[in-house]
Formats: C-alpha cells, structure tokens, sequence
C-alpha cells in the first residue's frame, strides 16, 4: 500500500508519490506591494484572487517545479560569529520532521543539543522547531512527545524548546475534531479526514493521540522573530490576511482554533498550505520583504516546502543511485533574504537541524 493510506506504520520512500503540492502552487507569485526508537521514553503562494477551478489541498498533483536549479542556490553555509542576547546561548531551528523519530534524535544527537540517553544537553541554548511533527514518517507522537519533553528540560537548563504550528499540525487537529464533517473545501465537498489520510495521516498517530497533544498543538504560534530572523512554517504569504503584527496573527489563529468551526479552520489550513511565494526570481524577493517590512527581521527561515522541491530535483520510482534529492544543508535563496529547512526527510532527504544565524 501507499505511505500516507493511514494503515500502519509508513515505510520511508525515495519516492515523492505522496508529496502534495496543490494546481495552484504552479501560479506565479504576485506580490501585495510593488517594492525513535519507537516509544522510547521521551515520555505558497499569495493568496490568488480566485482559486482555480478543482481546487483542494488533498489533490494528487506532482509538479516538478522550476526551470533547473540555476535558478534557485543551494550553499554549505556556516554559522556567523554574532553573539546571543545577554543570558541566552546560541539559536537552532529544525525543519520538518513528519513522524522520523530515528532521524530526529540523530540530527540533534549530532548538533550536541541532547546527549545519549535523549535529554536536553545545551544548556541555555535556543531550539525551535518550524512544525510539522506527524503525518508520513512512523511515530508523529514519539516525535511530540519528545519535543514536549525537552522543552521542559530546556526550561530547567535555561534555555528553551519551542515550536511553530505547521499546516500538518492543522491538518491533524481538525481530523480530530471534525472528522468526516464536511467543509466548503472550494471544490466540492471534502473533509479533514479525507485529507489527513491522503497526505500521509498514520492510523498508529491518530490512536495514540491524547488530549495533551491536543492541548499542545492548539497553543502553537504561527510567526515569531527571533535574532532578526522571522521564523513560520510555510512560505507564502498568507500569514499577512491574519494580522499586521506578529501578536495579531499568532492570537488570531489561536482563536480561529478556539472556535471549532470546521468551515474556518479549513480555510487556516488551506491558506498554510500554500507554497513557493519566494521562489520566483523576480516575485520572491518581493514577497519576503513584505513580509519582513510588516512582521521585522532581516531574514525568513521556513520549512514546509522541501529544498528538492525548491531545487526542481526529484527522486525516482525505483531509488537509482545518483537520481535521489541532494540535500546537504539548509537552501539559501530570494537574493538571500530566505532560508528553506525542510530538507526532505519523507523522499530521502535530510532531516535539517541548523544554527542561526548563517552567513554566505
């Protein structure tokens, strides 16, 4: 069966046959302005004027996006020696992870954040995480758990875990709570169920699902700015129909959710769903300042769109060495104004952990 049908464990893919990119992420973009171990114990676009006709997140379409990675850069870049706020150490972000919980405790093993037995080792260190925790990869909640966990650890250390709402979050929520209730998806009807299963929703996640994941997820900011950096998930600029401030648009998600409306927490997801609003060489600049001239910082850090993606590569059906996405760090782009984590880790990517800031 295909990863992503909800039966079980998913089996990782070199393939990118259950990455969803909506018709629309094809669009160009148009700018505003013109300027695990298993249970182990730890615990795009601009929004268009009018959507395409067919539209829904949960479309099957495969784009491979880009004119050839001329287009875009790709760099070995290294942390700059700007030191952290007085009392604080230095920052670290993670893209997305999607349920690999074996690649998670790896990448951060490697970067010195946790030790051997899985525990906060950074001491006043600054983690955050850019979203998406479940869906495609094999223990979503192990990989929650273990990010609630070391926020704590981090706490007691002086340092901080935090983490950022992803579309996936959303999706899973609304799963939860909705169901087979069917929402105005724009195209017909549709549901969150329908969609959680078609992009990679794991029957052993939804079971294992508790109130506290619940609770935790629903308390999620969209945007923070940290060091000059604005950090989201998803790079589009849908952020901007949600408030002028980053306060304004981190209190209006979180009351949408409080809500419970289907119909609205639909339209959130969607709408975080978007993609690819910096990768057009002339639009995507553009895009990116608008959002840094509304929220502040100096640079944007997104996941959510994968760098093979972002590159034009893609794997193969059949995993032929020398034809599977190359990922060897973070993706610097939008004339350096953007960095993509999401390295990848559902088509055999990399799982990205990074410490900010980078230079060129």
């Amino acid at each position: 069966m295909t990863q992503g049908a909800g039966q079980g464990p998913a089996v990782r893919t070199a393939t990118l046959r259950d990455f969803r990119v909506p018709p629309y992420a094809q669009v160009p973009v148009q700018s505003h302005s013109p300027g695990h171990p298993d249970h182990m114990d730890h615990p795009g676009n601009a929004v268009p004027e009018s959507e395409p006709d067919g539209y829904t997140p949960t479309e099957r379409d495969l784009p491979v996006l880009g004119e050839g990675p001329g287009h875009t850069l790709q760099v070995q870049i290294t942390p700059s020696p700007t030191p952290a706020p007085e009392g604080l150490g230095p920052l670290y972000v993670v893209g997305d992870v999607h349920g690999y919980l074996d690649e998670l405790v790896a990448a951060l093993t490697a970067q010195g954040l946790i030790d051997s037995e899985g525990h906060w080792a950074a001491g006043n260190t600054r983690l955050w995480f850019l979203g998406d925790f479940t869906d495609r990869g094999p223990d979503g909640i192990g990989v929650i758990d273990l990010v609630m966990r070391l926020s704590a650890e981090a706490a007691a250390a002086g340092g901080y875990c935090k983490a950022l709402m992803g579309n996936h979050e959303l999706l899973l929520l609304g799963a939860k709570r909705f169901g087979d209730t069917p929402v105005n998806s724009g195209a017909g009807t549709a549901t969150f169920q329908a969609a959680w299963l078609l992009n990679g929703g794991q029957k052993s996640d939804m079971d294992r699902l508790q109130d506290v994941h619940l609770q935790w997820m629903s308390r999620l900011d969209a945007v923070m700015e940290e060091d000059e950096h604005l950090l989201l998930h998803s790079d589009t600029t849908a952020y901007l129909e949600y408030g002028d401030t980053i306060a304004d648009v981190n209190d209006t998600v979180h009351d949408i959710l409080n809500r419970n409306d289907a119909d609205e927490c639909w339209d959130l997801f969607r709408k975080f769903t978007k993609r690819f609003a910096f990768r057009d060489d002339e639009t995507g600049p553009l895009a990116v300042r608008e959002l840094l001239d509304t929220y502040g910082g100096r640079r944007i850090v997104h996941g959510h769109s994968p760098i093979p993606y972002l590159l034009g590569e893609v794997g193969t059906e059949d995993g032929e060495e020398g034809e599977q996405p190359v990922v060897k760090g973070p993706h610097v782009y939008a004339d350096g104004l953007a960095i993509a984590m999401d390295g990848g880790v559902t088509m055999a990517g990399k799982l990205l952990v990074a410490q900010l800031p980078l230079h060129i």
